[in-house]
């Protein structure tokens, strides 16, 4: 029993890195998924950085407003650049392995930054809601002390929820192999290699994510209920078109977000019932397709950021 368990432990020292498996039924899909995913990479990043740098030299974006969407394309890129290079790594030149330290910070960050994308999204609901319902309240309710204490709020407490979720894997003993079926580090994937009960690991992040992303699509309900409400009370010819308007971009984000992220969630219930790659495959496109659409969107419908754009094309 003694040199048994001492084997076990020594095997387990042993394993200082995993091996990430791209869809371990269906690998050739690596080849031809590459190109769209590098293009879609690309112009997530793309994309992105030229929003920062209009709002940054664009005087007349220097509001709230634009603040908040710079935020929500920082958190765009750094989840961009956690998870899509590694990928692309495996698809490009079998780079396989992953580091323990490396796979539990790609863990922690897409944890914790997908639900700093989805409080963003509540904080800029909240700006549409006392825009339109409190106009004129509205210079000395959102300020930039406003939106620096909403981006203090949005970091921290996702991080603080978030951070459990990666130390309980971490501390976990690993001793039924190393190769995780998967392009990345997701919890479930990577706590069903350890020999540990992992109940109270998987628990934690159901409850975790959903107390978070729960909370937060409830209060983005809410204010946009509050919104429509005075919408509809308006009389004059064309306001309720310009009200929703101001409206529109950031529900086609929030729209875009939750949607790949219910489908994920569907998939992933219904596991057993379709080929395990899907849900891989659709947790890689949750990382890039709202990144490459989201300052896509508030482009082509936001006058002040065309122009933007127009002046900084002027300039190049």
């Amino acid at each position: 029993m003694l040199s048994m368990a001492s084997s076990s432990n020594d095997s387990t020292a042993l394993i200082s890195e995993f091996l990430l498996i791209c869809f371990p039924n269906y690998q050739s899909w690596q080849h031809w998924l590459s190109l769209p995913l590098s293009l879609l990479f690309l112009l997530a990043m793309g994309a992105n950085t030229t929003l920062l740098l209009i709002i940054w030299l664009e005087a007349s974006l220097h509001e709230p407003m634009y603040y908040l969407l710079s935020l929500l394309s920082l958190l765009d890129i750094v989840l961009c650049l956690t998870v899509i290079p590694k990928v692309l790594a495996i698809f490009w030149f079998d780079l396989r392995p992953i580091s323990f330290s490396a796979c539990f910070l790609q863990m922690f960050i897409m944890n914790s930054f997908l639900t700093m994308e989805s409080c963003t999204f509540m904080v800029m609901a909240y700006d549409r809601y006392v825009a339109i319902c409190h106009p004129l309240r509205y210079p000395s309710i959102i300020t930039g002390q406003f939106v620096v204490r909403a981006a203090v709020f949005v970091i921290a407490r996702n991080a603080l929820f978030s951070l459990p979720v990666p130390i309980l894997s971490a501390r976990l003993r690993y001793c039924a192999g190393n190769i995780i079926k998967n392009c990345i580090c997701t919890n479930l994937s990577v706590s069903k290699l350890s020999c540990d009960d992992i109940i109270f690991n998987r628990l934690y992040q159901f409850v975790a994510g959903w107390t978070l992303l729960g909370s937060d699509l409830i209060l983005i309900v809410l204010s946009y209920s509050f919104i429509l409400k005075v919408v509809l009370r308006i009389k004059a010819e064309g306001a309720v078109a310009k009200a929703l308007s101001t409206c529109g971009s950031h529900f086609i984000l929030i729209l875009f977000f939750s949607t790949v992220l219910l489908v994920l969630v569907i998939t992933n219930l219904a596991r057993e019932r379709i080929p395990p790659d899907v849900p891989i495959l659709l947790n890689i496109l949750h990382h890039l397709i709202p990144p490459a659409l989201n300052p896509i969107v508030y482009g082509v419908r936001t006058k002040e950021i065309k122009q933007g754009i127009q002046k900084l094309l002027r300039r190049l």
